[in-house]
C-alpha cells in the first residue's frame, strides 16, 4: 500500500493531472536563480524544448545562447563555475551528455566544478523523434565519472525540487528530463533528499516478497504493477530511486535481504544504468535473483511514448511479469 508519510497524490492511480519532468526543471530553475545570484544557465539553441525559455526572460543577465555547440556549452559551463558562478547547461541528453562527454569528463568532473548538466528527451518516451533523440546511455555515461551526481526525477515535482538541490550541491551534477508528459504522483510535501530512496509502497504484513527499484518516470508504472499483484496476494515493496550516483546503499542492501528478490525498472539501457548499479552493489552485499526492465541493447524508434514503452517492455504489464519471475527464481 502507499505510504501515508510520503505525502504521493492521492488521486495518482487516476491520472488526474500530468507534466513533463523537464517542465519542473524549468521552474525549479527560476526558483534557484531568485534564491542565489550565482546561478546562470547556458543552453544550446533549445531553449522552448529545453524549459529555459522563461529563465532566459526573467534574467537575460544571467543567460547565454552558445548555439548548437555542445562541446563549447560544457567547455565555458566550466569557466564560468571556476570563477564563483553555478551554472546550468541545457540540450538534449543525446548531445549532452553524449555528444559533449569529453568535455564534461574534463573540463566539469576532472576539475570538480559545479557546472549543472541538464538532459532533456531522455528515454524512448521522446517518440516521434526517433533514435537518434532518445538518449538510452546517458545514466552509464554520467555515473562512471568520479564526482559527478546522477539524479532521475519521478515527476515534475521531483524535478523541481532536483533542481533546487542540485544547485546547492557544491560538485557538478547530471539531471535526467523527460519530454512527455507524465503523471504527477509528488506532492510539495513528499519528502526529497539527493542521495536518499524513498519507499512509496510497502505492505504492513510481511515477510515481503520482492522489492522493486525503479527510477524516472517508470515508478508510476512500478506503482500500478504493485497494485495489480497485492490482488494476487503478492507482497510488493516500491522504492523510488531518484538519485542514481550516490545510491543509497543501505537501504537497497536492506530490502534485497529482506525480500530475497529485486526488480529494477528504468527506462534506460539496462547495461550501465540503475539495474547495473544495484547489481554491482548487491552482488558485493546481498546476492540477490534479480530482474531487468528497462531497453535491452537496441536503440529507440520512432512511435508514440506509449507505443514504444510497451514495444521495448517497460509497460505495467511487463514489470508484473518480471516480478513474478524473481519470485519464481528465488524459491
Amino acid at each position: 500500500m502507499i505510504r501515508k508519510e510520503m505525502h504521493l497524490r492521492a488521486d495518482l492511480f487516476e491520472v488526474k493531472e500530468q507534466a513533463s519532468t523537464r517542465d519542473g526543471f524549468g521552474k525549479g530553475l527560476i526558483e534557484a536563480a531568485d534564491a542565489d545570484s550565482r546561478v546562470i544557465a547556458l543552453c544550446a539553441d533549445l531553449t522552448e524544448s529545453t524549459r529555459v525559455e522563461a529563465f532566459a526572460k526573467k534574467y537575460p543577465d544571467r543567460f547565454i545562447e552558445v548555439g548548437v555547440a555542445e562541446q563549447n556549452l560544457a567547455a565555458l559551463a566550466s569557466g564560468f563555475a571556476s570563477y564563483g558562478k553555478i551554472p546550468f547547461i541545457a540540450s538534449y541528453a543525446t548531445f549532452s551528455p553524449g555528444r559533449n562527454n569529453e568535455q564534461i569528463r574534463t573540463t566539469v568532473a576532472l576539475n570538480n566544478v559545479p557546472v549543472k548538466v541538464a538532459g532533456m528527451h531522455a528515454g524512448v518516451s521522446v517518440g516521434p523523434d526517433g533514435a537518434t533523440h532518445q538518449a538510452l546511455e546517458d545514466i552509464a555515461l554520467m555515473r562512471v565519472l568520479p564526482r559527478m551526481t546522477v539524479i532521475s526525477p519521478c515527476d515534475a515535482e521531483e524535478a523541481r525540487k532536483a533542481t533546487l538541490a542540485a544547485a546547492k550541491l557544491p560538485g557538478p551534477v547530471y539531471l535526467r528530463f523527460g519530454r512527455e508528459k507524465t503523471p504527477l504522483i509528488t506532492t510539495r510535501e513528499t519528502p526529497f533528499e539527493l542521495g536518499k530512496a524513498q519507499i512509496f509502497w510497502s505492505p504492513e504484513v510481511k515477510p515481503r516478497e520482492v522489492v522493486i527499484f525503479a527510477t524516472g518516470p517508470l515508478v508510476h508504472n512500478a506503482l500500478l504493477a504493485a497494485r495489480e499483484l497485492e490482488k494476487e496476494n503478492i507482497s510488493i515493496v516500491v522504492v523510488n530511486v531518484h538519485t542514481v550516483k550516490p545510491l543509497d546503499e543501505k537501504t537497497i542492501v536492506r530490502f534485497a535481504r529482506e525480500c530475497g528478490a529485486v526488480v529494477s525498472v528504468e527506462e534506460h539501457q539496462v547495461a550501465g544504468g540503475l539495474g547495473s548499479a544495484i547489481a554491482e552493489l548487491l552482488a558485493r552485499e546481498a546476492p540477490s535473483p534479480i530482474e531487468f526492465v528497462g531497453v535491452h541493447d537496441s536503440f529507440g524508434q520512432s512511435g508514440t511514448p506509449q507505443e514504444l514503452i510497451e514495444h521495448y517492455g517497460m509497460g505495467v504489464s511487463h514489470i508484473v511479469k518480471a516480478t513474478q519471475r524473481a519470485i519464481s527464481r528465488k524459491n
